[in-house]
């Protein structure tokens, strides 16, 4: 058990001598989620971008529904007021629910491309971090590896050591 503490020891000082490779990867991964996170921005404002003009639009639709609904309602009502009292009502709350239907349609389908963007956005993201969690595991295999060839060395020129003091002893 010594042994393996006086391996560990020179393995542990000779992995502190390797402090600034360890910084050097942690910026490096510091350095990638940065790149990740800003790509993540981009897309995020390129969809608000994109939602604002969308908006813009809608806006301007909207306008020309309101003053086209207007002159119907204003048509409706002088037909209505020949008809039923019943049936103005009726005719009232059908006008609503088409303008409504209408109002809905592109908004859901505006929806439905911004929810397909956000999911697009996300899967890339999630793959790039995958792919990152990925590099940092292999990272940590080859440090292992590394530190297990270096600790064979040890024994190795230990042994020469004491090789060389039978020699000399003899």
């Amino acid at each position: 058990m010594g042994e393996k503490d006086s391996a560990l020891d020179v393995t542990r000082s000779h992995l502190s001598g390797n402090t600034s490779l360890n910084g050097a990867m942690a910026k490096e991964d510091e350095e990638m989620s940065n790149s990740a996170l800003m790509c993540f921005r981009a897309k995020e404002e390129e969809i608000e971008k994109r939602k604002m003009e969308v908006k813009e639009k809608v806006q301007a639709q909207l306008g020309r529904i309101e003053e086209e609904t207007r002159r119907l309602a204003t048509i409706r009502e002088q037909l209505d007021a020949l008809a039923d009292p019943m049936k103005k009502e009726v005719s009232l709350i059908r006008k609503k629910i088409d303008v409504v239907s209408k109002e809905l349609k592109p908004l859901g389908q505006i929806c439905q491309k911004k929810e397909k963007d956000y999911k697009e956005t996300l899967d890339a993201y999630n793959e790039k971090n995958k792919e990152r969690v990925q590099l940092i595991t292999r990272l940590m295999e080859l440090v292992q590896m590394v530190s297990e060839s270096e600790h064979l060395r040890l024994k190795k020129l230990e042994e020469l050591s004491r090789n060389i003091e039978t020699m000399r002893s003899n």
